[in-house]
C-alpha cells in the first residue's frame, strides 16, 4: 500500500514505522520501538535520513554533556582508521574495530560482552584474502528462531555472527562468510573486492554492495542478495548489463561486460520496505579518468537505481554523470523524503553528489520532482580514443551547495604573497571555467574535487522541519594525464631493476615515482622497518583499506616489486623470472593520472589554494530550494588563533534530532559540536580522543539519551585512534 498525502506530522511519522526493523520482536527495556528512538540500523534506518526523535538532549542543555564511556579497542596501529556508524539492537551495541574486530558492549557502560576476530586463526579463513578494509558499519537481522545476525565484511568476505554468542552462524555460507569473489558471472578470484558500507536487510534478504579498484582491472560492481539464512545467492543485478539486459546498449563496445569493473553501490543503499523497492547510488566504471575503451553513456555507472528488494529487477533508474571521467561516484546513499509541491505531497528520493549537486527524483518513476536540463558542456579531448558525452545533467531548483569553479579571485589570499604568487601562476597554467573539462595532457583543475561536495557520510534529514543538512568539501585537485608506460619488463633484468617497471605502472599513480607519497598517501620511503620481503607480499595480494589488492601481479613480480620497495640488496641481485601469465589486453590503456590521484592544488604551507571555506555545513530546504543557514565546518588551529575560521576537509556524516540539534564530528580538528538545528548557531564543542571520521549514533538505555562517536583518526595526516566515546546529559 502507498500511503501519501499526509495531513500532519503524525501521519507523516506513521509512514516510516514499519521500515525502522524488518521484525519486531515486542517492547524492550533497554530502549523504545516508536519510530526513530533507536539507532538499529546504518545511518539510524531503511531511509538514511540520520534523524532522531529523542527529545532529552536539547538546545537548552547540549552544553552539559559529558562523557559517560569510552571503549578502547587497543588495535590502532599507523594509518588505522574506524568510519562505523554503530548500531544499537535489543540493548547491545555493535561496532566494529581499526582491525575490524566485531564486538558487542552494554550501551549504557561501554563493557565488552564478546569480540570476533575475523583473522583468527580456523577453517572459515582463506589467508590470501585477509587484507584489512575500510568498515563503516554492519548489518542486523532479527528473527524469534535465529536471534540476531550481525553481518559484515572483513576482507573479501561477508560474515554472519550470532548477535547472541559473538560465534559464526555456521549454516550460513562456507561455515560462516561467504567469497565476495564469487557470483559475479564472471571470473574475479584475483581482482580486489570488498564491501566498505554494509548491506541492507529486505524480509529474508541481505542485499550487498561492493568496493573494487578503480583502474582498468577492476572487478564489476554488480548488486547481490543473499539468503539470511543460508548464503545462498537469490538474485543479481548486473550494474553493467548483459546482452538483452536494460542499458546494454549504452555501452559502445559490446563485450564491456567482459572486461569493463567499477559501476559499483560502494557506499551504500536505503530501503522504502513497505514499497519493497531499494535504492543504490553507483560509481563510475574502469578507468576513472580515461574512458576510450567504454565508450557510451556507461548505464549503470553514476545512478540512482530503483530495485525491486526481492527479484533485484530494475525499476528506474536515473543517470547524474553520462560517461564518467572525473571520478564522480555517487558517494553517499539517497534519502527518502516527503516534500511538498503546489500544496501536494510527494514521496521522492534525494541524492548528494559529489559536485554539489541535489537530485530530487520521484520515489516510483524516477522522474525529477523539478526540471533538470541537459546543457552542452566541452567534448574536445587530446586524448586519442576518448569520446565525451555533449550534454551532462544540471538541476534547476536547488542551488549547488558549494563553489564549482575557481578563478583568479577565488584563491586563498590569507597566505604570504609569495606564496599566493606561486599559487596564481600554477593556476594561470590549468584548465578551468567548466565543470566537465576533459582529462588532458595539459592540467586540468578538478572543483569542488573527488572528495566532495559530499562524501560518504551523507546528509541528514529532518522530516519536521523539511531541512536536509550536507556536511561537504571544497579543495580542488589537479589531473594531468601523460602517456602509459610500456611494460618493459623483460625477463633480462634483476629483481630491482624490474621492480622498479613494476612500480611505475602499478604504485607511482598513488605514491609518485620517487615513492614520497602525497596528500593521503603515504612514503614508501624506509618501509622497510615495518615489512619483510613476507609481510610485503601479503600487503600486495590483499590490500590495507584504502590500498586495493594487487594478487593479478603473478609471485616473481611481487618478488621484484619487494626488492625496489624494500631497496632489498639480495633479491635485487637475483635474476628476475618473468612467468607466462596472459593478461586481458582490454584492461591496457594508453593514459594514466601523472599525479597521486590526482594531487592537491595547495600552497606551499600546506592550505588548499582557494580561499575558505574548505570544509562547510549546509542546511537547504527542500520544499521552497533555499539555503536557510551554512557555516564553515572545523578549524585549523593555528589560523583560528589568527581569527580566521577556515573549516577543514571532513569525513562522516551529521545526525540531526527531534530536540533542536545537530550533531556532527567528521573534521580532523578532533572536535565533535553540535549546533542548533534551524539556524547553525554552534551550542557545543568537545575534543575527542582522536578525529572522528565517522556518523555518530544517538540512542535511548532505560529513559537516557546517549550520543556516540567513534574516534580512529588515521585520514588527512590525524594521529590513529581506537576509541568509541559516548555522551550523556550527568544525572539523568
Amino acid at each position: 500500500m502507498i500511503l501519501s498525502g499526509a495531513k500532519d506530522r503524525h501521519n507523516f511519522t506513521v509512514l516510516f514505522l514499519s521500515s525502522l526493523m524488518v521484525i519486531s520482536l515486542g517492547s524492550c527495556h533497554f530502549g523504545s520501538n516508536e519510530p526513530y528512538k533507536n539507532w538499529e540500523m546504518y545511518g539510524g534506518g531503511n531511509e538514511k535520513i540520520q534523524y532522531s526523535a529523542l527529545t532529552q538532549i536539547d538546545t537548552s542543555n547540549v552544553k552539559n554533556l559529558a562523557v559517560a564511556w569510552t571503549y578502547h579497542t587497543n588495535d590502532a596501529e599507523p594509518g588505522s582508521q574506524i568510519e562505523v556508524n554503530p548500531v544499537i539492537s535489543d540493548g547491545v551495541l555493535f561496532g566494529v574495530s581499526p582491525r575490524l574486530k566485531l564486538f558487542a558492549s552494554n550501551p549504557s557502560t561501554g563493557k565488552i560482552k564478546w569480540i570476533f576476530d575475523p583473522f583468527a586463526e580456523g577453517p572459515v579463513i582463506n589467508k590470501k584474502k585477509r587484507g584489512i578494509n575500510i568498515c563503516r558499519g554492519v548489518a542486523v537481522y532479527k528473527d524469534e528462531k535465529a536471534g540476531q545476525l550481525i553481518f559484515y565484511t572483513a576482507g573479501a568476505s561477508l560474515y554472519c555472527v550470532s548477535g547472541q554468542s559473538g560465534k559464526l552462524v555456521t549454516d550460513f555460507g562456507n561455515n560462516g562468510s561467504i567469497d565476495l569473489h564469487r557470483d559475479l558471472d564472471r571470473n574475479t578470484e584475483d581482482i580486489y573486492i570488498t564491501s566498505t558500507s554494509p548491506g541492507i536487510i529486505y524480509k529474508d534478504l541481505i542485499i550487498i554492495g561492493t568496493a573494487v579498484a578503480e583502474d582498468a582491472t577492476a572487478a564489476p560492481g554488480h548488486i547481490r542478495a543473499y539468503d539470511v539464512h543460508t548464503g545462498k545467492l537469490r538474485w543479481i543485478f548486473h550494474t553493467i548489463p548483459f546482452p538483452g539486459e536494460d542499458g546494454y546498449d549504452s555501452w559502445d563496445d559490446k563485450e564491456a561486460y567482459k572486461h569493463t569493473g567499477g559501476t559499483n553501490a560502494w557506499a551504500g543503499f536505503c530501503l522504502d520496505e513497505k514499497k519493497g523497492i531499494v535504492f543504490a547510488p553507483t560509481g563510475s566504471s574502469t578507468d576513472d579518468w580515461y574512458g576510450g575503451k567504454r565508450l557510451g553513456n556507461n548505464l549503470f555507472a553514476n545512478c540512482v537505481l530503483a530495485i525491486d528488494a526481492a527479484t533485484g529487477k530494475r525499476i528506474w533508474h536515473f543517470q547524474t554523470v553520462h560517461h564518467d571521467v572525473w571520478d564522480r561516484d555517487l558517494p553517499a546513499a539517497p534519502v527518502l523524503v516527503t516534500v511538498t509541491k503546489d500544496g501536494q505531497k510527494i514521496e521522492a528520493v534525494v541524492q548528494v553528489t559529489k559536485s554539489g549537486f541535489i537530485f530530487l527524483l520521484d520515489r516510483l518513476t524516477g522522474k525529477p520532482v523539478y526540471p533538470v536540463e541537459e546543457r552542452a558542456v566541452p567534448v574536445i579531448s587530446d586524448l586519442t580514443g576518448e569520446r565525451l558525452s555533449p550534454t551532462q545533467p544540471f538541476p534547476t531548483f536547488f542551488e549547488p551547495y558549494v563553489r564549482q569553479l575557481l578563478n583568479e579571485n577565488d584563491l586563498n589570499r590569507n597566505l604570504p604573497d609569495s606564496s599566493y604568487q606561486d599559487i596564481r601562476q600554477k593556476l594561470a597554467g590549468y584548465t578551468t571555467g567548466n565543470l566537465f573539462n576533459p582529462p588532458s595532457k595539459h592540467p586540468v583543475l578538478i572543483f569542488p574535487g573527488m572528495q566532495g561536495g559530499a562524501e560518504w557520510g551523507g546528509p541528514a534529514y529532518d522530516p519536521a522541519t523539511g531541512l536536509l543538512y550536507i556536511n561537504a568539501n571544497e579543495i580542488p585537485r589537479v589531473l594531468t594525464m601523460i602517456d602509459a608506460k610500456e611494460d618493459s619488463v623483460t625477463g633480462n633484468q634483476t629483481n630491482g631493476e624490474a621492480g622498479k617497471i613494476i612500480f611505475s605502472n602499478t604504485c607511482a599513480a598513488c605514491h609518485g615515482t620517487d615513492r614520497k607519497g602525497g596528500g593521503d598517501f603515504p612514503s614508501l620511503i624506509d618501509i622497510s622497518r615495518r615489512y619483510d620481503e613476507s609481510s610485503f607480499k601479503n600487503l600486495v595480494t590483499t590490500g590495507r583499506r584504502r590500498m586495493p589488492a594487487f594478487s593479478q601481479l603473478t609471485e616473481s613480480e611481487k618478488t621484484a616489486l619487494s626488492a625496489y620497495v624494500l631497496n632489498s640488496k639480495q633479491l635485487s641481485a637475483q635474476q628476475f623470472v618473468k612467468e607466462n601469465k596472459i593478461k586481458d589486453p582490454y584492461h591496457k590503456i594508453p593514459y594514466v593520472s601523472a599525479t597521486n590521484r590526482p594531487s592537491k592544488f595547495e600552497s606551499k604551507e600546506g592550505y588548499p589554494a582557494v580561499a575558505p571555506p574548505w570544509g562547510t555545513l549546509t542546511a537547504i530546504n527542500l520544499n521552497t530550494g533555499k539555503t536557510v543557514w551554512k557555516t564553515p565546518l572545523g578549524d585549523y588551529p593555528e589560523l583560528k588563533a589568527k581569527g580566521l575560521h577556515t573549516g577543514t576537509e571532513n569525513f562522516g556524516g551529521p545526525v540531526v534530532t527531534a530536540g533542536g540539534l545537530l550533531f556532527i564530528a567528521a573534521t580532523k580538528d578532533e572536535k565533535f559540536r553540535a549546533f542548533n538545528k534551524r539556524t547553525g548557531e554552534l551550542l557545543w564543542e568537545t575534543d575527542l580522543p582522536a578525529a572522528g571520521f565517522a556518523t555518530p549514533a544517538i540512542y535511548e538505555i532505560d529513559g537516557k539519551q546517549y550520543v556516540v562517536i567513534a574516534c580512529g583518526g588515521g585520514k588527512l595526516k590525524a594521529k590513529s585512534g581506537d576509541a568509541y566515546v559516548a555522551y550523556a546529559l550527568p544525572g539523568k
